[in-house]
Protein backbone atom coordinates (compact mmCIF):
# COMPACT_ATOMS: atom_id res chain seq x y z
CA UNK A 1 0.00 0.00 0.00
CA UNK A 2 1.28 3.36 -0.93
CA UNK A 3 1.83 5.82 1.86
CA UNK A 4 -0.57 8.74 1.96
CA UNK A 5 0.99 12.04 0.88
CA UNK A 6 0.45 14.56 3.58
CA UNK A 7 -0.32 17.90 1.97
CA UNK A 8 1.66 20.70 3.52
CA UNK A 9 -0.35 23.55 5.07
CA UNK A 10 -1.17 26.62 2.93
CA UNK A 11 1.14 28.99 4.77
CA UNK A 12 4.17 26.98 3.67
CA UNK A 13 3.49 27.74 0.00
CA UNK A 14 4.80 30.85 -1.83
CA UNK A 15 1.75 31.89 -3.91
CA UNK A 16 -0.69 32.60 -1.06
CA UNK A 17 1.88 34.98 0.46
CA UNK A 18 2.37 36.79 -2.85
CA UNK A 19 -1.41 37.31 -3.17
CA UNK A 20 -1.69 38.46 0.47
CA UNK A 21 1.25 40.86 -0.08
CA UNK A 22 -0.39 42.44 -3.14
CA UNK A 23 -3.67 42.90 -1.27
CA UNK A 24 -1.90 44.36 1.79
CA UNK A 25 0.03 46.87 -0.39
CA UNK A 26 -3.20 47.86 -2.13
CA UNK A 27 -5.02 48.49 1.16
CA UNK A 28 -2.04 50.43 2.59
CA UNK A 29 -1.70 52.67 -0.46
CA UNK A 30 -5.47 53.31 -0.57
CA UNK A 31 -5.53 54.34 3.10
CA UNK A 32 -2.49 56.59 2.54
CA UNK A 33 -4.17 58.34 -0.39
CA UNK A 34 -7.41 58.83 1.58
CA UNK A 35 -5.42 60.29 4.49
CA UNK A 36 -3.58 62.71 2.18
CA UNK A 37 -6.83 63.77 0.48
CA UNK A 38 -8.54 64.44 3.81
CA UNK A 39 -5.61 66.33 5.37
CA UNK A 40 -4.79 68.43 2.27
CA UNK A 41 -8.04 69.35 0.51
CA UNK A 42 -8.01 71.09 -2.86
CA UNK A 43 -8.58 74.80 -2.24
CA UNK A 44 -8.73 75.85 -5.88
CA UNK A 45 -12.44 75.15 -6.37
CA UNK A 46 -14.87 78.03 -5.92
CA UNK A 47 -18.47 77.17 -5.07
CA UNK A 48 -19.89 80.63 -5.72
CA UNK A 49 -19.31 81.23 -9.42
CA UNK A 50 -21.55 84.31 -9.58
CA UNK A 51 -19.53 86.18 -6.93
CA UNK A 52 -16.28 85.12 -8.61
CA UNK A 53 -17.56 86.53 -11.90
CA UNK A 54 -18.46 89.84 -10.26
CA UNK A 55 -14.98 89.92 -8.75
CA UNK A 56 -13.42 89.44 -12.19
CA UNK A 57 -15.39 92.42 -13.50
CA UNK A 58 -14.24 94.56 -10.55
CA UNK A 59 -10.64 93.52 -11.25
CA UNK A 60 -10.98 94.47 -14.90
CA UNK A 61 -12.36 97.87 -13.90
CA UNK A 62 -9.36 98.43 -11.61
CA UNK A 63 -6.94 97.34 -14.34
CA UNK A 64 -8.62 99.66 -16.85
CA UNK A 65 -8.22 102.53 -14.37
CA UNK A 66 -4.50 101.73 -14.08
CA UNK A 67 -4.24 101.68 -17.86
CA UNK A 68 -6.04 105.03 -18.09
CA UNK A 69 -3.66 106.52 -15.50
CA UNK A 70 -0.68 105.16 -17.51
CA UNK A 71 0.62 103.26 -14.49
CA UNK A 72 3.92 101.36 -14.76
CA UNK A 73 6.07 99.91 -12.02
CA UNK A 74 9.51 98.36 -11.63
CA UNK A 75 10.00 96.20 -8.54
CA UNK A 76 13.38 95.16 -7.15
CA UNK A 77 13.64 92.58 -4.36
CA UNK A 78 16.89 92.71 -2.39
CA UNK A 79 18.01 89.18 -1.53
CA UNK A 80 20.24 90.19 1.39
CA UNK A 81 18.18 92.78 3.27
CA UNK A 82 14.68 91.77 2.13
CA UNK A 83 13.98 95.37 1.06
CA UNK A 84 11.41 95.89 -1.68
CA UNK A 85 12.15 98.92 -3.87
CA UNK A 86 9.36 99.95 -6.23
CA UNK A 87 9.60 102.69 -8.86
CA UNK A 88 6.14 103.89 -9.88
CA UNK A 89 5.39 105.93 -13.00
CA UNK A 90 2.03 107.32 -14.02
CA UNK A 91 -0.65 109.78 -13.03
CA UNK A 92 -1.15 108.47 -9.50
CA UNK A 93 1.22 108.76 -6.54
CA UNK A 94 -0.65 107.45 -3.46
CA UNK A 95 0.92 107.54 0.01
CA UNK A 96 1.04 103.75 0.19
CA UNK A 97 0.64 100.91 -2.27
CA UNK A 98 0.07 97.23 -1.62
CA UNK A 99 2.21 94.60 -3.34
CA UNK A 100 0.88 91.06 -3.32
CA UNK A 101 3.04 88.13 -4.41
CA UNK A 102 0.51 85.34 -4.93
CA UNK A 103 1.46 81.70 -5.38
CA UNK A 104 -0.73 80.02 -8.01
CA UNK A 105 -1.14 76.80 -6.03
CA UNK A 106 0.05 77.29 -2.44
CA UNK A 107 -1.76 80.01 -0.45
CA UNK A 108 0.66 79.68 2.47
CA UNK A 109 3.39 81.11 0.21
CA UNK A 110 1.42 84.30 -0.57
CA UNK A 111 3.06 87.53 0.62
CA UNK A 112 1.52 90.97 1.17
CA UNK A 113 3.84 93.96 1.45
CA UNK A 114 2.68 97.51 2.17
CA UNK A 115 5.05 99.99 0.53
CA UNK A 116 5.27 103.62 1.64
CA UNK A 117 6.21 106.55 -0.58
CA UNK A 118 9.71 107.94 -0.15
CA UNK A 119 9.78 111.52 1.08
CA UNK A 120 12.98 112.32 -0.79
CA UNK A 121 12.53 110.62 -4.14
CA UNK A 122 9.50 111.05 -6.42
CA UNK A 123 7.84 107.77 -7.46
CA UNK A 124 9.87 105.55 -5.12
CA UNK A 125 8.17 103.23 -2.66
CA UNK A 126 9.94 101.14 -0.01
CA UNK A 127 8.84 98.13 2.01
CA UNK A 128 10.21 95.09 3.78
CA UNK A 129 9.83 91.43 2.84
CA UNK A 130 10.02 88.99 5.75
CA UNK A 131 11.46 86.05 3.81
CA UNK A 132 12.85 85.06 0.43
CA UNK A 133 10.34 84.71 -2.40
CA UNK A 134 11.23 82.97 -5.64
CA UNK A 135 9.44 81.15 -8.43
CA UNK A 136 6.31 81.72 -10.45
CA UNK A 137 3.97 84.26 -8.84
CA UNK A 138 1.01 86.43 -9.70
CA UNK A 139 2.23 89.93 -8.88
CA UNK A 140 -0.50 92.40 -7.94
CA UNK A 141 0.06 96.08 -7.18
CA UNK A 142 -2.85 98.04 -5.70
CA UNK A 143 -3.07 101.79 -5.26
CA UNK A 144 -5.76 104.48 -5.02
CA UNK A 145 -6.61 107.59 -6.99
CA UNK A 146 -9.59 109.79 -6.01
CA UNK A 147 -11.17 107.04 -3.85
CA UNK A 148 -10.89 104.53 -6.71
CA UNK A 149 -8.54 101.57 -6.59
CA UNK A 150 -6.28 100.81 -9.53
CA UNK A 151 -4.50 97.52 -10.07
CA UNK A 152 -1.48 96.24 -11.97
CA UNK A 153 -1.55 92.45 -12.25
CA UNK A 154 0.80 90.13 -14.12
CA UNK A 155 2.24 86.66 -13.88
CA UNK A 156 5.99 86.85 -13.36
CA UNK A 157 8.93 84.62 -12.56
CA UNK A 158 10.24 86.15 -9.33
CA UNK A 159 13.97 86.02 -8.69
CA UNK A 160 16.26 88.33 -6.80
CA UNK A 161 18.59 89.05 -9.68
CA UNK A 162 16.08 90.74 -11.99
CA UNK A 163 13.52 93.52 -11.69
CA UNK A 164 9.83 92.87 -12.20
CA UNK A 165 8.12 95.17 -14.69
CA UNK A 166 4.39 95.71 -14.18
CA UNK A 167 2.09 97.39 -16.66
CA UNK A 168 4.25 96.56 -19.66
CA UNK A 169 1.91 93.86 -21.01
CA UNK A 170 -1.45 94.54 -22.70
CA UNK A 171 -4.56 93.98 -20.61
CA UNK A 172 -6.00 90.57 -21.45
CA UNK A 173 -9.75 89.89 -21.42
CA UNK A 174 -10.91 93.50 -21.41
CA UNK A 175 -10.84 94.28 -25.12
CA UNK A 176 -14.62 94.74 -25.24
CA UNK A 177 -14.63 97.06 -22.19
CA UNK A 178 -12.54 99.80 -23.82
CA UNK A 179 -14.59 102.80 -24.76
Amino acid sequence: MPAANAASPWYKHLWPWIIIGILACSVTLTLSMVTIAVNHPDNLVNDNYYEAGKGINRSLDRELLAQTLLMRAAVHLDDVTGEVDLRLNGNSQPKTVELNLISPTQPEKDRKIVLTRSETEQGRYIGQLSDKVEGRRFVELLGTQDDHTWRLFEEELVSHDKDLLLGDEPLQGAEDLKK
